[in-house]
């Protein structure tokens, strides 16, 4: 019995070994396009950068949409501003991801609920314009006003843009002018266009609210 038993797990042992021996097939690893970088997730501050210069969309793209899921899982579960506004308009435009207009603008809402000064600039100009929205002048003189109160340079330049298209009101006039007068602007480009805007402005407030707005404080 004990014989029949040890030849029975000799017989076991050689199946194993002679298994081990067999190759095995294995399928082919997938071809790897030698282009592709590996790309780390974005920092918050620079995709704050690249959002403030509108380059974040460029860059989601040259990155050919690898972070795409880690994008979303941000915004929808770790809900940062930043990414909350950055998926919104991925989604909004459809770049990396199937369009859904409706989702991406209220991705952009999440944003400007926390304060995110381009998501409020963004959605001010949107109902201003009818962009993706129905025109609405008093959202975007709420939504242009806070941003540009928080200073954000392309919202400042908007805001009074917005008011000399005769909306808002002329209360407002100072607290734009003087945020603009005192922004810091180093593109030549954009600073031309500020000073163009505050001359506007000042031909429509009295010479005693400029040199008020225009005081250094």
């Amino acid at each position: 019995m004990k014989r029949k038993l040890w030849i029975s797990l000799w017989g076991m042992l050689s199946l194993a070994q002679a298994a081990e021996e067999i190759p095995v097939a294995r399928p082919p690893l997938p071809a790897v396009d030698p282009s592709l970088q590996v790309v780390q997730i974005y920092r918050q501050d620079d995709l704050l950068d690249w959002i403030e210069q509108g380059k974040h969309l460029a860059r989601v793209k040259a990155d050919k949409c690898q972070l795409t899921q880690d994008i979303e899982a941000r915004a929808e579960v770790m809900k940062l501003p930043a990414y909350q506004f950055l998926w919104g308009d991925m989604l909004a435009w459809g770049v990396c991801t199937q369009r859904n207009a409706e989702l991406g603008v209220q991705y952009m809402w999440d944003a400007a609920d926390q304060g995110l000064a381009p998501a409020l600039e963004q959605l001010g100009r949107y109902y201003w314009k009818g962009t993706l929205v129905q025109k609405d002048l008093q959202r975007a003189e709420v939504l242009l006003r806070e941003a540009a109160g928080a200073g954000f340079l392309k919202a400042q330049l908007e805001w009074v843009e917005f008011l000399l298209a005769g909306h808002g009101s002329p209360l407002d006039y100072e607290d734009a002018y003087r945020w603009l007068h005192n922004a810091v602007i180093g593109d030549q480009a954009l600073h031309r266009q500020a000073s163009t805007l505050l001359a506007r402005l000042e031909g429509r407030m009295p010479a005693n609210v400029v040199q008020k707005a225009a005081a250094i404080r």
